[in-house]
Formats: structure tokens, sequence, C-alpha cells
């Protein structure tokens, strides 16, 4: 009788191979009111606690956690170490009989939202989609607003209703009022839009009245994952004068269940876009050594048709230059703050990341198998996946982020 393979025996090239190993918490079946941190290697997600205990690791107890609180506070040399552990214990032929039993398939578990979303904060760091929005909106006057180049635009949303990837989202409603209408009416958004970011997860909170320097980015951030601030565009336009996003981006933010250690990202890390000037002191990221911009490779698709594939690598500002602004008033981290991309759109036109550029804002509908598109009916199910260069020419997978829009009820 043949030998069966062992769960750890990848084929190769795998994207959640031992170089990958991002983090996330689940449940099973037989206790589903028990939820582990877990680690995710190939088709499988090794109960980390479990692991930690049986071979008599000192960060057993830091992994023995119903979600990623501790580990993110633990610090940077607390996670170089645990992932140095990780790395041996799905690696190292002798583990292998104590190690085995605790992994469990990837689809026979429950995946929950990994840690309690302290603040979240969303940006605008897409010099494409910043362009694209504003040629939309002001047809004839400047694209970008004055302050664009000169600091990383953001707004804070709403942690309370940050959802897991698989989460169904229901259709908002609000007040819109279209230009040529003489008063603004009440009912579910008909411009229900997706937005492809990446979203960055604090560990290590820092102390009000005290920035955070560029250089100390990799102290603070633990890891990132895929995002998907979904927006009602009607609600949005009518409202957003004079301060910005309020109902028409609160209603749900997807993020992946998976947080990808930066770590993992070493081989992906490139400079970011030139600036067309110098930025103010507290911005100025200009170590070649140490890189802000990261090349990751979106794919977004609805009803499973890929409709674009927004590029990482083009954002002009980078996570480091985002934390830094947001903090350089004084303003503190805590444990478990999230804070997105912004929109991430390329040059070409299928390398937009959201159905408002895609369709321009309505005007060319997307041909999908199901039907034309110019924003999300109910039923769609928007899928976000990526990847990112990884060491020896390997692949890192980034954990998918799905949404699927209910009706307004």
């Amino acid at each position: 009788m043949p030998e069966q393979s062992s769960p750890l025996d990848l084929a190769e090239g795998d994207p959640f191979g031992p170089h990958n190993l991002p983090y996330g918490v689940f449940s099973t079946t037989g206790h589903p009111g028990e939820r582990r941190v877990g680690v995710r290697i190939g088709s499988h997600v090794l109960d980390a606690g479990a692991a930690a205990h049986a071979l008599g690791s000192p960060y057993a107890q830091l992994l023995a956690q119903p979600d990623l609180t501790a580990l993110l506070a633990a610090g940077r040399t607390a996670w170089r170490d645990v992932r140095r552990a990780l790395t041996a214990w799905v690696t190292v032929p002798a583990h292998r009989a104590d190690i085995e039993p605790l992994l469990h398939p990837v689809d026979a578990v429950t995946l929950h939202l990994p840690y309690a979303v302290a603040d979240y904060v969303d940006f605008y760091a897409s010099e494409n989609h910043a362009t694209n929005v504003g040629k939309i909106f002001r047809p004839d006057g400047v694209a970008l607003t004055p302050n664009w180049k000169h600091l990383p635009i953001g707004y804070h949303g709403r942690s309370g209703t940050v959802v897991v990837s698989g989460t169904d989202v229901v259709r908002p409603s609000g007040q819109r009022k279209a230009p040529s209408d003489a008063a603004p009416v009440f009912g579910p958004s008909v411009k229900l839009d997706i937005e492809a970011e990446v979203g960055f997860v604090v560990g290590v909170p820092s102390e009000q009245g005290r920035p955070v320097a560029l250089g100390d980015f990799r102290d603070h951030v633990f890891g990132l994952s895929l995002l998907n601030d979904w927006s009602a565009r009607d609600i949005q336009a009518w409202e957003y004068v004079p301060l910005g996003p309020f109902l028409g981006k609160s209603f749900a933010t997807s993020v992946s269940a998976w947080v990808t250690p930066l770590e993992a990202l070493d081989a992906a890390r490139i400079a970011p876009p030139a600036r067309d000037f110098p930025l103010l002191p507290y911005l100025e990221d200009g170590g070649e050594d140490e890189p802000g911009g990261l090349d990751l490779r979106i794919t977004v698709a609805i009803n499973g048709q890929p409709v674009a594939e927004p590029p990482f690598a083009t954002m002009y500002w980078t996570a480091a230059q985002m934390l830094a602004h947001m903090t350089v008033n004084g303003a503190s981290l805590r444990t478990g703050d999230l804070y997105g991309s912004g929109t991430v759109s390329g040059t070409e036109p299928g390398q937009r990341g959201s159905l408002l550029e895609l369709t321009w804002n309505g005007r060319d509908p997307l041909d999908l198998p199901n039907g034309k598109r110019t924003f999300l009916e109910d039923g769609d199910e928007v899928t976000l996946t990526a990847w990112a260069p990884g060491p020896h020419g390997t692949r890192v997978g980034l954990g998918e982020v799905t949404g699927r829009i209910v009706p307004t009820p």
C-alpha cells in the first residue's frame, strides 16, 4: 500500500508555503465556540497554540489565545522569534509526528475576524485613483486637489463594521440626490461599489503626543491583509461636502481572514514612484536600504469573472508615510488599529480598483457573463485575491477577501 503523503508535502510553488505563514483565527465543527490562533500552510491551517504546547515553546501562552491581539502587542522581537519557530515546526522532519495531527483542512474550518479592530482609518494613496475620481467629478477642473501630493489624505472610518471575508454585505440605505433632482430622496443605494485596497494591522501601540517616525514603521505594524472598502457612491456624493465620507462608507468594510506578516514580504519591497518635489521632512522616504513600496499584484473578480488587476507598486504614498502622517499630530496607536491604503489603481483601464473608475461612473458598463454592470446588483459576489514576489522566485499568496451583496431588508 503506497505511503500517504503529508499535508506538509506541498506542491512546488505553493503560495502558502513555509516562506509565507500568514496568521488567522479559526474554529472547528467539533468545537464551534472555541476560537484558536492558526497559521496557514498550503491548504491546511495549523493550530499554533496546540503546536507550541506540544513542542514546549516559550510562546505557547502567547499563541494559545482566541485571537491575535496578544501576539500583535508582543512586539517585533516576538514576531520574529515566533515566525522562526513556526517555520521550523512545519519544515523539520523530526517535528512531523507532533505537527501533523494539529493540521486542519482550510475548507473544513470556520475562519473569524482575526483581531479586535481598535480604530479604522482609510487613506486615498493612489495617484491614479485620485486622478480618475477628480476627472469624473471635476471634468472641467484640476484632477488632484492642491494638498494631495503634500500629505496622505485619509478619513476615520467605523471599526465596528469591519467584517471578515465571507460575510454578506447588506445593501445600505440613505439619502441621495442626483444633480438634476429637486430634492433628496431616501432608499437603497443604486450605486454600490467596491474599493480594492490593502489594510495594515498595527501591533505595538504608541504614546499619545509622540508621533511615529517613518523609520519606526516596522516596530509598530505587524502585517497586512487585503481589504474591500464597500462604498455607496450616491449616498457619498450627497453627504461628503464639507466633512467627507460618512454613511456612504461606514456600513461595511471586508478584510481577509489572514494577516500576512511584513517579514514574509521582504522580497516584495520596492521604491515608491518618483516624487515631483521634496516632501516635508517627516514624510521624506529616501531610504534605499529600506524601500517603502510593495509589489503586490491584486485581482478583482465579480461573480468569478476577473475585471481588473490593480498593481499596488504604483501607490504614491507608502504604508510608512501613511502611519507617520496619521500620528504626526500626536494621535496614538492602539493594538488592533487598521488602516487602509485607499483604492489601488494603475495607469491602464484594466488596472482600476473600483467600478466608479472601471465604468467611468456608469458611462461604460462592464460586460459580465451574467449581464452588464455599472454598479453592484443584489446577489453579486466580489472577490479580491493577490500575490507578491517571495524569496528565491516564490510567490507569497495573500488571503482572499470575498463578500456577497444581499438586498436591503
